[in-house]
């Protein structure tokens, strides 16, 4: 990194050291995020991808930014459920994919509507992130739509309330 520019060298020092809290002086964490549980972090980590998507969603311009957001928000928020419903641990879930077979297990969805929701992770969002598919408003209002309609499912389905921010 010896030629490369200063600017960029130390803010990636400053990122790292802040994934690491080293640095930066009292830790500030997002509000509405409850780190009780994995479950609670998951969830509550959801609700926040909705909310600023919902925000994104009356300016123009943030298709994009509003289709990964609903992508997270959707995988959040099974995960959620998974480890409500089960001893996994999230670093069970680190392939994007392994989520949509154990909420089939689990039975929160048939096995149809699972391998729908892959499926639409596998060839969209990743066209849309790393392809040249290029964002539209259309995209991301189906998306906003199902990522609400996945998230009101199941936190209804959780019957431990009372974490859900929206």
């Amino acid at each position: 990194m010896g030629s490369d520019p200063n600017a960029v060298t130390a803010a990636i020092d400053r990122a790292a050291n802040a994934f690491e809290y080293r640095g930066r002086g009292a830790v500030e964490f997002e509000t509405g995020i409850d780190q009780e549980s994995q479950r609670k972090t998951q969830l509550t980590k959801s609700c926040r991808c909705l909310e600023a998507c919902r925000a994104l969603r009356g300016v123009d311009g943030f298709a994009g930014a509003v289709v990964e957001l609903c992508f997270g928000a959707v995988e959040r928020t099974l995960e959620a459920y998974v480890l409500w419903d089960t001893d996994d641990d999230l670093t069970d879930f680190h392939d994007h994919e392994a989520i949509y077979d154990r909420a089939t297990q689990r039975g929160l969805f048939e096995s149809e509507t699972t391998t729908a929701l892959a499926d639409l992770y596998r060839t969209n969002r990743t066209e849309h992130y790393y392809g040249g598919a290029v964002p539209t408003a259309g995209k991301a209002d189906a998306m906003y739509e199902l990522a609400e309609a996945i998230h009101e499912y199941v936190t209804g389905q959780i019957r431990t309330g009372g974490v859900c921010l929206c």
